[in-house]
């Protein structure tokens, strides 16, 4: 749940920079790609890939009660939906520097509704799934998956900046 903390640090900020174009400030475009990275990166690659890479691989494996089920699925489309809603976010800001003046308006929109859904989600996530669904578990076995997220936060920088220069190299740079 630390890694909830920061999420909801950038968010806030997220929040903030949104508020101040809607109110007539100029587009930040380093500040968008700092935002976004972060979510991608974070938020998305990193805390969402070890809940569904471990948690929820592991309590698919489980005889879950309905609503710990539906809660679940719930929980695996707000990260698409989260996914998609940066990804939108990107575009709009790409647009906008290429010279589309509109696409503040999705900029703007985009950055309210990611303000506006991770708060919840977190609450969602902290209050009403993954406390209870730690009943599933022995405590070997949540050791176990401990050590398996410490071992993906190691491995994940590096997969991270491999993308990076895989991605310079097919470039030819």
């Amino acid at each position: 749940m630390i890694e909830h903390r920061l999420i909801e640090r950038m968010i806030a900020r997220i929040k903030k920079e949104g508020k101040r174009i809607e109110s007539g400030g100029a587009v930040d475009p380093q500040f968008i790609d700092v935002g976004t990275d972060f979510i991608h990166n974070y938020a998305d690659l990193c805390h969402h890939g070890k809940e569904e890479e471990i948690l929820f691989r592991d309590l698919k494996k489980r005889e879950l009660t309905k609503e710990h089920k539906e809660k679940m699925d719930e929980l695996i489309k707000e990260h698409v939906w989260a996914r998609q809603t940066t990804g939108k976010l990107v575009k709009a800001k790409d647009a906008y520097v290429g010279g589309d003046k509109k696409a503040v308006d999705t900029i703007i929109r985009c950055m309210a509704e990611l303000a506006d859904f991770y708060p919840k989600h977190i609450i969602k996530e902290d209050k009403h799934f993954f406390k209870p669904v730690m009943s599933y578990f022995t405590q070997n076995e949540l050791d176990a998956m401990l050590d398996e997220e410490y071992e993906f936060d190691k491995n994940y920088i590096h997969q991270m900046y491999t993308q990076i220069v895989e991605k310079w190299e097919k470039k030819g740079l």
